[in-house]
């Protein structure tokens, strides 16, 4: 709505995952949840030129679920997430 409403708004799409799972396969899938998060707005109408997106794996965590730390799955959930960035 943002997007359709203000069309000078450009956006970039930062998406995460926890860190469960290999940190390749990690990285492999949040640029794939960013990918596919930008190719539904473009289905949408969007104009390709006003999205960016990236994928970061499991390299910006909020909480200290790293690699071998033992997390709920709540606090995991934290970590599984897309941002949104106004680029301008």
């Amino acid at each position: 709505a943002a997007m359709e409403k203000y069309p000078s708004l450009k956006i970039r799409v930062n998406s995460h995952t926890d860190s469960r799972g290999r940190d390749s396969y990690n990285l492999w899938l949040s640029q794939k949840r960013a990918e596919s998060t930008v190719n539904y707005m473009i289905a949408e109408g969007i104009s390709a030129d006003r999205l960016q997106g990236e994928g970061f794996g499991e390299t910006k965590l909020v909480n200290n679920c790293e690699n071998g730390v033992r997390c709920s799955a709540k606090e995991h959930e934290l970590n599984r997430r897309s941002e949104f960035i106004i680029m301008e």
